[in-house]
């Protein structure tokens, strides 16, 4: 292979690899910004709706955790960072706006987010199978 394609293969796995560390950091960013939000901001709302507090611990800590596995595994396949991008914003998502108060359908619409934060660690070890 020639340097030309060398080094432009090499430039888009950099920019690939920066941008799932962004999106590490920013899910993670939001996932400790409304942890705070609801352990202060939101305590009188979670004294009208006593499952509240569960579905925003719970929603909480998918996001943190994911942001984490994103940003652990961005210099290596994308198909499990876009499956627990969209997963954690989809599972979290819903359950936050479920505690603030939508309507509870929003719940049918979790499991959603959740298959495909399972489908990207199947990913994780499908792949990881294959590399041994």
């Amino acid at each position: 292979m020639n340097r030309l394609v060398t080094a432009g293969l090499l430039g888009a796995m950099a920019i690939a690899t920066r941008n799932r560390l962004f999106t590490a950091g920013l899910l993670g960013a939001i996932a400790i910004a409304l942890g705070a939000f609801g352990a202060h901001g939101l305590k009188e709302r979670f004294a009208l709706i006593p499952e509240a507090v569960g579905w925003w611990e719970t929603a909480t800590f998918y996001l943190l955790t994911h942001a984490v596995a994103i940003g652990a595994i961005a210099g290596r396949s994308a198909l499990p960072s876009l499956l627990w991008a969209m997963g954690s914003v989809t599972f979290a998502g819903t359950l936050y706006a479920m505690a603030l108060g939508a309507p509870r359908w929003f719940g049918a619409i979790t499991p959603i987010g959740g298959l495909w934060l399972i489908a990207g660690w199947v990913v994780v070890a499908w792949t990881s199978r294959k590399e041994s």
